[in-house]
């Protein structure tokens, strides 16, 4: 990935650093006594990948007892996920807290809506959370709420809020972080005593061969957790981690914090929703299909932005003078333009030569917005993998050939000047970069639809967005994502050259090993 030579034959690493590539001759002639020697035997070295939006600290949930997982990815049916659900309800106490992460009823056809008078006939004692697969939505039953300690008089938190009934009591629904988070945070963080399950997490980070990694719903509270990953050598990857926008106005930490492993880089806003509940902010309306229907989703519906503009507005001034990048959620075109006038004022108002400030996901965004954003200089991230587990739902159930086939205008991004980074938006899909790649490159669903092929990019701008350019959003460009002399010996071992191989089969291809820092961390 580095400019000034693309392709090496060899590399020789000193401690943790990159200290030559190049020719085999030239790298061989460094070697000494003790040195040990890899020989790739037709595999391909690339930098670590790194993974520029990703929820680790709640994808380490996925091992918790707690947590069952019904992703679309481990139950493809209504009735899978009944079975998971049964069988959990059967095989634990009757007073243990169970949380139902995954459900997706877009993917899973047929399952009811979670309601909190279903919950409660599963567990009139036990609480119990389902959580949809977005993030964005949640259920809990009257135990789960109590465990909380909310009395149906709490008010809703900035950014998010309560379903209620008519009485205004709360019925157990939830929406967005900061909402969800009012219920499940206490039932889901409480019982963690050690760094444990984060552990296991970056183990699986390393086995796709991901050498960072971001947060991008950090908290204060789980800078302890975090810290004691580091601080036992359990860590398999480094973290940058963005901060959940508060109504403080301020952060957890000083700007000047952490290192190279971790450290807090910036702060999370969420704009607008998911696109699989109706609740991103577009231009445009969804269709009335049988999906929608059952979505709740009357003709015609738009969905709505989070904040209005001057609540956006309050949010960026509060932290961007102090220096911190900011990181926003968006997927629809309107919530674009809100965050793009916004950002152009708060760029104004306090001009800084490298600011990165930065948009997630962008589903909806449109070609001019891309190039408005660029000449701003600021950056995307694209959920690209929505396209291959989606895809079909996008077009077909949702917004129709128009809005739904150039989901993700990646080409439009590159063709701009911008750098982008690819993601899985963990636990959402789990973190595959290779097949972000491969679908960045191809446009394929799962069944086999290719949408928008005008908007491909090549393999080797993937491989970009994947390493170098998502280090660049990260701002840590300077001392990873590339395999150059002086940086870090994060690195990646695939079982052939992603560029010699078809597009669709990129994102089969095995990781062989994984190295951070130039100490092996994953062989297979």
């Amino acid at each position: 990935m580095d400019d000034q030579l693309p392709v090496a034959e060899a590399l020789a690493v000193a401690g943790d650093r990159i200290v030559a590539v190049g020719s085999a001759a030239e790298v061989t002639a460094l070697r000494g006594p003790t040195t040990e020697v890899v020989d790739l035997d037709g595999g391909c070295l690339l930098p670590g990948f790194v993974e520029a939006h990703s929820h680790p600290t709640q994808d380490q949930l996925m091992y918790a007892p707690s947590v069952v997982d019904i992703r679309p990815m481990s139950c493809a049916t209504a009735d899978e996920v009944n079975l998971r659900v049964k069988r959990a309800l059967d095989r634990t106490p009757g007073d243990q807290p169970l949380v139902f992460n995954g459900l997706d009823t877009l993917l899973q056809p047929g399952f009811p809506e979670p309601t909190r008078e279903w919950l409660d006939e599963l567990g009139p004692t036990r609480p119990i959370i389902f959580w949809q697969n977005s993030g964005h939505v949640a259920w809990a039953n009257g135990a789960a709420l109590r465990y909380a300690r909310l009395p149906d008089d709490a008010p809703d938190p900035p950014g998010g809020h309560f379903e209620r009934d008519e009485f205004g009591r709360l019925t157990g629904k939830a929406y967005e972080a900061p909402a969800i988070l009012a219920i499940a945070a206490r039932l889901i963080f409480g019982g963690l005593r050690g760094p444990e399950l984060l552990a296991n997490q970056h183990e699986f980070l390393a086995s796709r061969g991901i050498t960072t990694t971001s947060e991008m719903a950090f908290s204060g509270q789980l800078r302890p957790l975090i810290r004691s990953l580091y601080d036992h050598d359990l860590a398999r990857a480094r973290m940058r981690v963005y901060e959940m926008s508060s109504p403080a106005g301020r952060a957890s930490c000083a700007l000047d914090n952490g290192d190279d492993m971790f450290k807090q880089i910036g702060i999370k806003i969420w704009v607008d929703g998911s696109p699989w509940l109706g609740t991103i902010a577009t231009s445009f309306p969804y269709l009335d299909t049988p999906a929608t229907r059952a979505l709740g989703l009357a003709p015609g519906h738009r969905g709505r932005a989070n904040h209005d503009t001057d609540q956006l507005r309050e949010i960026v001034a509060a932290y961007y003078p102090q220096g911190w990048q900011m990181s926003c959620h968006v997927h629809g075109d309107e919530g674009v333009t809100m965050i793009l006038d916004v950002y152009e004022e708060a760029l104004r108002a306090h001009p800084r030569p490298d600011h990165r400030l930065r948009l997630e996901h962008c589903g909806a965004m449109t070609t001019e917005q891309y190039r408005r954003a660029a000449v701003m200089g600021v950056c995307c991230s694209l959920f690209v993998n929505q396209l291959y587990y989606w895809g079909d739902v996008l077009v077909d159930d949702l917004f129709g050939a128009e809005h739904g086939a150039p989901w993700m205008r990646a080409r439009s991004a590159v063709d701009a000047g911008m750098r982008i980074s690819l993601h899985n938006d963990a636990p959402v899909t789990p973190e595959e970069p290779l097949r972000n790649i491969s679908v960045a490159a191809t446009r394929t669903t799962r069944s086999g639809r290719v949408l928008a092929p005008e908007e491909r990019i090549t393999v080797a701008e993937a491989l970009r967005a994947e390493t170098v350019d998502a280090a660049y959003q990260l701002f840590c460009d300077d001392v990873l994502g590339t395999l150059t002399p002086g940086k870090y010996a994060d690195l990646v071992v695939l079982e052939a050259d992603p560029h010699a191989v078809d597009p669709a089969e990129i994102a089969d291809l095995a990781v062989t090993a994984t190295y951070l820092a130039g100490r092996l961390v994953y062989e297979r």
